[in-house]
Order: C-alpha cells, then structure tokens, then sequence
C-alpha cells in the first residue's frame, strides 16, 4: 500500500478540521472568516478516513460489551458504568463535525467535478460511518444531517428502517456511478488510504457492505434482507473475492498515525482478553488465540498457558487477573518497555479492518443455510469452511496442519439447520475480533455465542441493546432528540434498535 496518503495529515489538521466543524449539524454554523473553510477533496478523504476507522474500530466500549475484551485495573466499562452517556457523547458528536462533514464536501466536490472516483468512495466510506452510529444508537440524524450550511442546525432523527433504506440506495448509486467512471479521472489516487484510488475494489467493498447490512435485517424484515442480498451478490461489479480485497488501512506506525490500539497500549496495561472468548477457542485449538492473546504469566488459573479474565468483576477481583489471564496479542503491542517487553514497533502498524473477506463469507455461508440471497443452499458448508480459512489467513495463519485439525474437530465440523446457523455466528464473532462493534452488533442479532451474559458487577442485569445519547445533543436538539426517544423507546441500555426487535424470530435465540 502506497502510504503517500499520510502526508500532510498532521499539517492539515487545522484546515481540514475547520471546514469539518463549519459543516457539522450538531452545533451552529459559525464560520471564521479569517480561516479557510475548504480543503481539497483529496485531504478531506484522507483526513475523514483516518478519524473514523480510528474511532469505530479498534477495542472500545463495544469490546467490553461483546466479552471480546475485559479490563483489570479500570473495569467500570465491564459494569457499564462509564459507557453511559458522559462516556459515550462523544463518538456520537464527533462522527458528525468530523469526517461525516467532511465525506460531504468530498462527494459534493466529486460531483461538480464529475469524478466518481471521486464521490463514490466517499459516499461508501459515509455509509460505512453512519452504520456505526445508528447501530449503536438507533435512529440518528442521518437524511437532515451535515446540513448546517443550508441553516439545517436542528436535524431531525430519521427511525432506523428508513436510515437502512437509504445505506441500500447510496451503495448501489455508488457501485454502479463506480461502474461507469471514466478510466481518465483523477479520481483519489493516493489520498486514498484504503484502496488507493481504485474504483473496482470500492465497488466491491460497496457490494459487500450492502450484504452486510441486508443480513443485519433478516430477522425483522427477512423479505427486504432476501431482495438486498441479491442485489449485492448480483452486482456486476462483483463483492469481495479473497483476502486481497478486504477493506483495510494500514498504519503508517510513525509515531503520529498509528495503530489506535497499539497506541493506547503505549501507556496502559489494563486489556485482557475475556473468558468468553477463550473458552471457545481453547477446547478447540483454535489457532488465532496465538495471535489474539499472549501466554498468561501465572499459568495457576491456566496451565495451558492462555486464558481469560470474567466480565464485570469489582475492583480487588479483576486485579488479581493481573497476571492470570492473556494480553492481547503482540501485533497489537507497540513495543513498550514501560511495563514489560510486549511487541515490537511493528505493531504501531498492524491494520484496522473496516470489512474482510471472512465476513463476506460467513454472510454467504448463513444465507446458503436460511435459503435467500440467491446463494445455493448446498454452499452453506464450504462458505463456512472458507470463511474460517479466510479469517486464518488474515490473521497470519500458516499452518495447515493446525488448521485442518481445526475444522475437523466435532463441534467446528458443519453440522446444518439451526445448529449450523449458531456455528456460523459464533464463527463469525470469533473472526470479527479487532472490530469490536461489529461483534456486538452480530451477537444482538444472533445470540451467538450464547456465553455472552453479564458479569456479577454490572449496573443492569443484562447486555446493552444501545448508547444511550449524546447529552449535548439533549441541549440543542431537544426536540428532535424527544421525537426519536418517543418513537424508539427510553433512553437506556435496554431499548433495540429497529433490527434487534424481534429476537423471537432469530432461530439462532432460541
């Protein structure tokens, strides 16, 4: 990947940074016309890419959440406590001043040009950021939106439906405006940091997407999750076909843009991994918990030598899982000395995964199994397999030994029906590690894995459905932000967003 991309990001920060504020529509439009209020489409992109991928995924609060992750020294994210509105306000602000802003002006300025090389990434990439934000909150600003300059500074909040209806409309306008791109274009080159202005592997990160979200809805609307997964599978510009397409940055490792994780494990030694992630991975042998985890030091709790904490203890309880349970893997590690000797610098570079190939499959695998999307039924069992192999690789697997071991072991063997379904969801949670929102987001959807329960400390008896909202939006958007509430539901953890209403209907639930 040409990594050209990063230069100037830092040097820009306050140019790109004040046309992202001028456009937000969480605030007024107060422009200063002693700054410049427009940066070029290229420093936008690159700018709006870096922030969101940095804030959506890595190991948040959805990590905590999901029992991907747990913590030892600080654990009121295991309770919830801080994951609360104070804890949570600001993703939600931030998404919309920042690269949400500044994707609009990259598509307005695409589309003047007439350069969908130029729009149409970024309208995929603005889908991709919305997705995080409706489904961790439910409905969101999202059709009056980033509209502050048109004096639009008290957008409405559109229901989740109808914000899944548009993320359908926008992917397929950009596959087929990418279908059509004029080969002379300019397009974004190498202010791309994902693709690196390549139009057809957009299109069919556009494609893959839009699958992604049609399975999201087939437990409330399995008629719309049909007729979109079609469309995607159908595209002429084809999904994801190996690894070498997966939606992915990979950090520069500069000391200024690195790894998110690999960056706050600089100074903190808190992250574990959860018991509930390795008590599915050590029965099996699962080769990843190598590169998910690191050996324990007191192997007392584990004489295997990996394993992990519980949810949601109390502060003296999670301490001593100090020593007992894994660290992360060391590609997530910087190279600290601070604290021990974990990784080396190479893993400031380790890459976010916006979506992968694995996922890709694992959607095939389960709607081959449920009869839809138009994928044969009979391709449920080697769509799993290969998702499996799929996630091998990504994660550096090479030994084929251990991993056929791995797929001939009972309980991974496919066994079809229902039972099936949950094996692929709990496969798919396990392969979505490093995305840690999209893990939460499948198990609301799924129930898989069903060891996923809360822990002895938590402030609620039960997993988050959602965030609970911005505060501030509660001061300026009030009226707005009430329609919304009255419509979905209270502004708590129990509330389901609109696809996670009808959990009678999920086979994998029952």
């Amino acid at each position: 990947m040409n990594r050209t991309w990063l230069r100037g990001v830092t040097g820009l920060a306050l140019l790109v940074g004040t046309g992202a504020c001028n456009t937000g529509n969480i605030t007024a439009d107060n422009r200063n016309p002693n700054s410049p209020t427009t940066a070029p489409a290229g420093a936008l992109f690159t700018s709006a890419t870096v922030a969101a991928v940095r804030r959506w995924v890595g190991f948040g609060g959805p990590a905590i959440i999901a029992q991907q992750l747990a913590n030892t020294t600080y654990p009121t994210a295991d309770s919830y406590i801080s994951l609360q509105a104070d804890g949570t306000s600001g993703a939600f602000n931030a998404a919309y001043t920042n690269d949400l802003a500044d994707l609009r002006q990259v598509i307005a300025k695409g589309k003047a040009a007439g350069d969908a090389g130029v729009y149409a990434p970024a309208s995929v990439l603005q889908t991709w950021d919305f997705s995080y934000l409706t489904d961790q909150w439910g409905d969101v600003p999202y059709s009056d939106a980033l509209k502050a300059d048109s004096n639009v500074i008290a957008p409405k909040y559109d229901a989740q439906k109808d914000i899944y209806t548009g993320f359908f409309a926008s992917l397929k306008g950009a596959s087929d405006a990418l279908g059509a791109a004029s080969g002379g274009a300019p397009g974004l080159g190498s202010a791309d940091p994902i693709y690196g202005g390549n139009n057809a592997e957009w299109r069919r990160f556009a494609n893959s997407l839009h699958a992604r979200y049609a399975m999201r809805l087939v437990n409330v609307d399995p008629a719309t999750a049909d007729a979109e997964l079609k469309v995607a599978f159908s595209d002429p510009g084809g999904v994801f076909q190996s690894n070498a397409d997966n939606a992915r940055l990979v950090w520069p490792g500069d000391g200024v843009s690195d790894n998110p994780f690999a960056d706050v494990l600089k100074t903190r030694d808190d992250a574990r991994l959860a018991r509930t992630m390795t008590d599915l991975m050590i029965p099996e042998h699962d080769p990843r918990l190598r590169v998910y985890g690191q050996p324990v030091v007191d192997s007392s709790a584990y004489p295997a030598g990996y394993g992990g904490m519980p949810p949601a203890l109390t502060q003296d309880s999670a301490n001593k899982w100090y020593r007992k349970a894994s660290r992360p893997g060391t590609i997530f590690y910087p190279g600290v000395t601070s604290y021990g000797t974990f990784g080396t610098s190479a893993g400031l570079s380790t890459p976010s995964y916006l979506m992968t190939y694995a996922e890709l499959l694992f959607i095939r695998a389960e709607a081959a199994e449920r009869g839809i999307g138009g994928v044969p039924h009979s391709e449920a069992a080697s769509d799993y397999y290969a998702a499996i192999s799929a996630s091998m690789a990504q994660w550096g697997i090479t030994d084929a030994s251990a991993i056929s071991a791995f797929l001939a072991d009972s309980s991974i063997v496919y066994k079809g029906g229902t039972a099936g379904l949950k094996q692929i969801a709990t496969q798919k949670w396990i392969a979505l590690f490093s995305d840690d929102a999209q893990a939460w987001a499948e198990w609301r959807r799924t129930c898989q894995p069903s060891n996923v329960v809360p822990g002895p400390n938590t402030i609620v008896p039960y997993i988050p459905r959602r965030f609970y909202y911005s505060t501030i939006e509660a001061s300026v958007n009030a009226a707005n932000l009430n329609a919304a509430i009255a419509r979905q539901g209270p502004d708590d953890f129990a509330t389901r967003v609109y696809w996670d209403t009808k959990p009678a209907d999920a086979p994998t639930c029952q």
